[in-house]
């Protein structure tokens, strides 16, 4: 414990010294900015700035980088909430009940909660690495193809109940997320499956494309013929109004808990990342929340687990992308080259041959944080006043902005047809009833699901039993069935409610019957 003081203490000699100081500053400034706006995402950003860091300090650089990745969640989930504009695709979710709350007048309590979800997140996930990251790294060395697989089935059948109403149609758009992420070429073979003879489809359709057409496109034309921005009385920029009530915080302090857990969790497993720990934090706290009518409407838990979680899974992702070389995710793979780039390479020994890196990094976690929370909040009454825009200048800028984000993903107009082409299809089945949330997740579980089961049958040479032949993966498939016979029980009891209320219903019909009607129905029911 005294070598970890020392080392912390080391660290904010490093993080707050002027020049590194300013340029975790600049990251967590451009981050904000950048998760802000509509479209405009981590991965272009990053690119854009890499090629600046070759010339500076290895610490500033990972400094002003990390800044960014972090600060863009910020930024993030006040877009989700007041545009219902998913900006990065681990808040999609949050726009499930943040967007409602804001139709509600309860935008700013939305805000709030979310600043105080984000950074108990974010401190928890960066106690974890200062912690338990040699624990973390033995326990990350356990999941193999067989644990990471039934993991994902896990999250995949959790999916379902991301839907609002039926739980079939929830399953039916996690089928056409898993579809989407079989475009492409094989990974094993190298066959094109479901290209229709495009090349550019052989990369596979972009997760930008996907999380921007389901849910900024779709939202677009579902609100073109919108004239006015409704009823915004509740929507207040003063600090009072934005302040959560007791009630607000005791109804989401669990979920904050929970939603930090699961993050923490997930951040163990290398290539989750902060989009797979957000859905399975909303998924989680609905099954096990005792309103779960709320979800989906404004439930303020649907706000503050995967926010939290999201958080705690970002700063988390750095333990094995620190401790292993393992890049969480492709933002994390970005950093990682920028380690490399500067002559750092990440493993076991990064904390013993470049302390000043690893421990910088963690005291400007502190300090980044802080900062944003600082920033925004100040910053909150700018945003909210973005919806006091009409929305026929509204959409189209956002809709702008999201060509734009889209066409520097790969620098070609093919993904801002594919994000108009989906979300168009995404707008049809919203009008169908069927709500877009499932298929994102199908489309980011399902390539690594693919993946580690065929990795899983190679090595026990097809034999389906190594799915439960150890402990963490037995669990997996326990809750996996658990869940399905969850979904059968609550579908047959809503089935058998739905009969009895019929029924107390006829017999309310029969008892206010005059008795000179009732011969007439008796004789159409013997007919």
């Amino acid at each position: 414990m005294d070598s970890t003081v020392a080392n912390l203490i080391h660290g904010f000699s490093i993080a707050l010294q002027p020049h590194n100081f300013l340029f975790s500053l600049v990251g967590v400034l451009i981050g904000n900015l950048i998760g802000v706006l509509p479209g405009m995402g981590i991965m272009a950003t990053i690119s854009i700035l890499l090629p600046l860091t070759f010339g500076m300090p290895p610490v500033a650089a990972i400094l002003m980088l990390a800044g960014i990745y972090y600060g863009a969640q910020y930024g993030g989930a006040i877009c989700s909430i007041l545009l219902n504009l998913p900006c990065h695709p681990s808040h999609a979710v949050t726009c499930l009940d943040g967007y409602p709350m804001t139709r509600q007048g309860r935008g700013g309590v939305a805000l709030g909660i979310t600043m105080l979800a984000s950074f108990f997140g974010a401190a928890f996930g960066i106690v974890q690495m200062i912690l338990f990251a040699p624990l973390l790294v033995r326990i990350a060395f356990q999941f193999g193809p067989a644990e990471i697989s039934t993991l994902m089935l896990l999250g995949l059948l959790a999916g379902a109940t991301l839907a609002r109403g039926s739980a079939l149609k929830g399953v039916a758009m996690t089928l056409v997320g898993l579809t989407l992420g079989c475009v492409g070429s094989d990974l094993d073979t190298g066959t094109s499956r479901f290209t229709f003879g495009v090349m550019s489809l052989y990369n596979g359709i972009d997760l930008v494309a996907v999380a921007l057409g389901f849910f900024g496109i779709a939202e677009f034309l579902k609100s073109i013929n919108r004239l006015t921005i409704g009823d915004l009385s509740g929507v207040r920029v003063r600090m009072r109004d934005m302040r959560p009530s007791r009630a607000d915080l005791r109804e989401s302090a669990l979920p904050i808990l929970r939603g930090t857990l699961i993050g923490s969790l997930c951040s163990l497993i290398p290539g989750t990342g902060p989009t797979i720990a957000s859905f399975i934090a909303y998924a989680a706290e609905k099954r096990v929340s005792r309103h779960t009518e709320r979800f989906g409407g404004g439930a303020i838990g649907g706000v503050a687990s995967p926010e939290a979680s999201t958080h705690s899974s970002v700063q988390g992702d750095f333990v094995p992308t620190m401790s292993l070389g393992i890049p969480g995710d492709a933002v994390m793979a970005l950093i990682l080259g920028a380690l490399i780039i500067q002559g750092i390479t990440p493993g076991p020994q990064l904390m013993t041959e470049h302390p000043d890196v690893f421990w910088g990094l963690i005291a400007s976690f502190w300090i980044g944080n802080i900062l944003l929370v600082l920033l925004n909040v100040p910053l909150i009454g700018i945003w909210v006043r973005l919806l006091q825009i009409p929305f026929r200048f509204l959409y189209p800028c956002a809709l702008f902005f999201i060509c734009v984000g889209v066409y520097s993903t790969n620098n070609e107009m093919f993904g801002v047809l594919q994000t108009l082409v989906i979300g168009i299809v995404g707008y049809g089945l919203m009008r169908l009833g069927f709500h877009p949330a499932p298929v994102l997740l199908g489309f980011v579980l399902g390539p690594r699901l693919e993946e580690n089961f065929r990795r899983a049958l190679l090595l026990s040479r097809g034999d389906p039993w190594t799915f439960v032949g150890s402990p963490i993966s037995a669990t997996f498939v326990a809750l996996a069935v658990l869940l399905v016979g969850m979904q059968v029980v609550l579908a047959w009891r809503g089935r058998r409610r739905s009969r009895m209320d019929a029924v107390l219903a006829g017999n309310e019909r029969g008892r206010r019957m005059t008795p000179a009607e009732a011969p007439a129905v008796t004789g159409s029911l013997e007919v």
